[in-house]
């Protein structure tokens, strides 16, 4: 581990804390990692197997509009051109993702956007929705029945645990469509996949830093008093403060993964189930981010699940309730000394990898 005090003390391996620990190093600092876990790089971890990259906490595909964030991460691997073009299945039929031409084609029968918009606005129309007190209703106001009914609604009740019309009006505020026949999901001008995997960009970044694992922060801290000058903290803010105003709430997720002696089984590496009664909301099969041709190959089936302590926390509700908690512990780590506070778990919001990546920058360069 070394010897002697460390500049910073960066708690949790994930793509925060790798960056930060880059950037500190690269500036001359004394840097320690630890993570509770047994390997570095969080969520992003991928990992080999049949000589397939598996995604082994669900599909990351890195996809950005800032330039100087892709010019950095492209240091540490190289990118390939995959482009994220997910299909739904709802019963027999197959939707192409977003919603766009070819989604509407398959809906209706139609051909041009001109037809596509008068399906829709007359489908808004006869829901008679003006003002939405749900996500159900803010769904058909935007969409209409069709696109509510088999694209949204199941696959929505999955993800969080509840009917939609028990669910906040604003976790949808918007739907985008597309009236082109393009099924790029992104807009951003940069997207791919790192050839081999993400686990290789941590392991560069964390190329200057001493580096624990299996390692609890509290009992760490406890233990080690004053190891470092400041610490760098991206774990559960709540766990931070050790719950003290209560538990702050979040979304989890199951993977059943397994290999199929089969060199294709789905034809796409996302694929969207969105009937409620299929229990999982997407098979991902690995070797399509990487154009792979081996001949076995490797499928998560994913469920989200409800968080419970002990469980992987994956993404934060953003509710009211939770808002106004977070903002709480938020005034309590304003208050801390020499601390800072990064990432989504300890800023209690969803970050794309691009944005997480943004945030460290930045941080480390305000250091």
């Amino acid at each position: 581990m070394g010897s002697g005090k460390y500049d910073c003390l960066i708690v949790g391996a994930g793509l925060f804390g790798c960056v930060f620990a880059e950037r500190a190093a690269a500036a001359g600092k004394k840097v320690l990692v630890i993570d509770r876990r047994n390997h570095i790089g969080g969520n992003i971890y991928t990992e080999k197997t049949e000589g397939i990259t598996v995604h082994r906490y669900g599909a990351h595909i890195f996809h950005t509009s800032d330039r100087e964030v892709w010019d950095y991460v492209n240091r540490f691997a190289e990118f390939n051109n995959y482009i994220n073009s997910p299909v739904a299945v709802y019963g027999d039929e197959l939707y192409n993702l977003p919603f766009n031409m070819n989604t509407f084609s398959r809906l209706w029968n139609i051909k041009t956007p001109a037809e596509a918009k008068a399906v829709i606005e007359k489908q808004r129309a006869e829901t008679g929705i003006t003002d939405p007190k749900n996500l159900e209703e803010q769904a058909l106001f935007l969409a209409g029945r069709d696109i509510y009914e088999k694209l949204i609604k199941g696959y929505t009740e999955k993800q969080w645990g509840k009917p939609c019309s028990e669910l906040p009006a604003f976790i949808i505020k918007r739907l985008p469509f597309r009236f082109t026949y393009d099924n790029n999901y992104f807009n951003d001008r940069y997207q791919g996949i790192p050839v081999g995997g993400y686990t290789q960009i941590a392991e560069k970044m964390l190329e200057k830093a001493d580096v624990l694992l299996n390692t609890d922060y509290a009992d760490f801290a406890a233990s080690h008093p004053g190891i470092a000058e400041m610490t760098v903290y991206t774990g559960m803010i709540d766990e931070y403060f050790g719950f003290s105003k209560g538990r702050l709430q979040y979304r989890s997720l199951s993977f059943e993964t397994e290999v199929l002696d089969t060199d294709n089984f789905q034809g796409n590496a996302v694929v969207n189930y969105t009937a409620r009664e299929v229990p999982f909301t997407r098979i991902i099969e690995h070797k399509h981010f990487e154009f792979g041709t081996q001949g076995k190959t490797v499928i998560s089936r994913e469920y989200p699940v409800t968080w419970e302590p002990g469980m992987e926390p994956f993404y934060p509700v953003n509710d009211a309730e939770n808002t106004a908690l977070y903002e709480e512990y938020k005034a309590l780590a304003d208050k801390e000394k020499n601390v800072l506070f990064g990432g989504r778990l300890a800023e209690y919001k969803y970050y794309d990898m691009d944005k997480v990546i943004r945030s460290a920058l930045d941080a480390a360069a305000g250091a």
